[in-house]
Parts: structure tokens; sequence; C-alpha cells
């Protein structure tokens, strides 16, 4: 089930200088992945450089396909619908798994070479990602551990093994702003 959008207001300048509103509607890219199990993305906002350029009205910079990590140097914000978790997810093979994420541009994301038990969407990025979970819930699995997130509850994720687990029977609904990072030496 796909929750209702949510509107995108980006604002920018005119001519002379003045705030205005640029746009006003619903994110432009929107894209189920992991086909019908597989959570909704709605592409909100990119930047590709730090300190992001502030202009007068260029808009959100151009990107072809749903990517999971920002850009180098960059930030991105996604609003996903989660699904509860499908009895399948169990039985995914290694490749299966790399696949899910390979969609996104992140196969080589997947944990322990897809073989994790702890759940089949394991991953790390070198980022560092502050979801903040807007309707539902969630758990947050990570290598030791897990914990339930519920709406209005915020995590940072600092480049760390994690999955995401839905063990309700509704969506849920979380927002994502990722930031690119660099791995500690004895990290990475």
């Amino acid at each position: 089930m796909t929750e209702a959008p949510f509107r995108r207001i980006v604002t920018g300048h005119n001519p002379e200088g003045k705030a205005i509103i640029q746009e006003d509607g619903p994110p432009p890219r929107v894209q189920r992945i992991g086909g019908e199990t597989g959570p909704m993305f709605y592409e909100v906002w990119n930047t590709t450089a730090t300190p992001a350029p502030i202009d007068h009205a260029s808009g959100e910079p151009p990107e072809s396909n749903i990517v999971l990590a920002p850009p180098k140097n960059g930030t991105r914000i996604r609003v996903l619908d989660i699904p509860p978790d499908d009895p399948s997810f169990e039985h995914m093979t290694p490749e299966e798994r790399k696949a899910h994420f390979a969609e996104i541009g992140a196969a080589d994301a997947v944990a322990d070479d897809g073989k994790s038990d702890r759940h089949a969407h394991m991953h790390r990025t070198e980022t560092i990602d502050y979801g903040i979970v807007l309707d539902g819930e969630l758990v947050l699995i990570m290598d030791e551990g897990e914990t339930t997130v519920r709406a209005g509850d915020i995590v940072i994720q600092r480049g760390t093994n994690h999955g995401w687990a839905n063990r309700t029977d509704r969506n849920c609904r979380i927002a994502f702003i990722l930031i690119d990072g660099q791995f500690d030496p004895a990290l990475a």
C-alpha cells in the first residue's frame, strides 16, 4: 500500500534577489525498490557540494536514477514508505540481497557479503544519516542488538551496519537526511 504523497516546497530568489516559492508540488521522483515487497522511495532533494551553492533558482542537481548514498561531498533527503516485512526475506540468497541494493546503485553496501542472519537487508554506507520516523514504527537492527523506533523518534546512523524491519501490519513512513562521510581508516 502506498501512502499519500506529500508536498515539496522549494524556495529561491527572483532576479531582484527577493525570496520566492520556486516549486510547490509532490516530489518529482518516486520509485518502488525491490518489487512488491520493497519500500517506496520519494526523492526530495540532493546537493552535490559542501558548502552547498545558494543561487537564484537553479533547482535540484539532476539525477537519472534513485541512488542510496548522497553525491560525494553532498547531501540527500528522501522519504521512505516501508511495508511490513515479507516472509520471503527469510529465504533471500546473498545474490538476491545484492540485487535488491543494486537497484539503487549500492550492491557493495550489502553486509557480510549478503550472508548476514540478522536481516535480509543489512547494509552499511559511508554516510551520516538522520532518520526521523514520521508515522508507524520500525525495528533498527544492528550487528549486536536492536531497538524499536516510533513516530517522533530520530536515529543518527553513523556509517554502521544495520537493517530496518517492519514487524507491524502497516507501512512505516520515515524521512532520511543523508550526508556524505568518510570512514576512519580503522573502520574502513
